[in-house]
């Protein structure tokens, strides 16, 4: 699991640098600061249930919004036809962004929900 969070600490570090163009910086920043904090503090066998909660319940609630928001993911899927996101790196269009968001948000659930599994399974033994 050292590994594991190793890796997530890198790469949520560098999605938050990523995130200096984005329209919406001040919120994608510590979003990805957040999780990559979760993960160090993981990966230091320091384990904060709370934390966890707040960072699942926080992201669930954003993903949420951006699935049924009016230019979200299921606009993306039906009035789209699931365009590919990844043609340009500069998403012009309101679907593409809040797409990609969504996913963005899914993969930090993931890791979070799996450090909090192998944090309860550990308290356990």
């Amino acid at each position: 699991m050292k590994v594991f969070n190793l890796i997530f600490v890198f790469i949520f570090i560098v999605f938050a640098a990523l995130q200096y163009n984005d329209p919406d910086p001040y919120i994608w920043v510590p979003i990805y600061l957040y999780s990559a904090a979760l993960c160090y503090l993981a990966a230091q066998k320091k384990f904060y249930p709370k934390a966890y909660l707040i960072g699942v319940i926080v992201y669930g609630l954003y993903a949420a919004y951006l699935f049924f928001d009016k230019t979200g993911v299921i606009d993306w899927i039906t009035e789209h036809h699931h365009e590919s996101m990844v043609q340009t790196m500069k998403a012009e269009k309101p679907w593409i962004e809040e797409s990609r968001e969504f996913f963005g948000l899914v993969i930090l659930i993931v890791v979070i929900a799996i450090n909090w599994a192998y944090m309860k399974r550990v308290q356990k033994k």
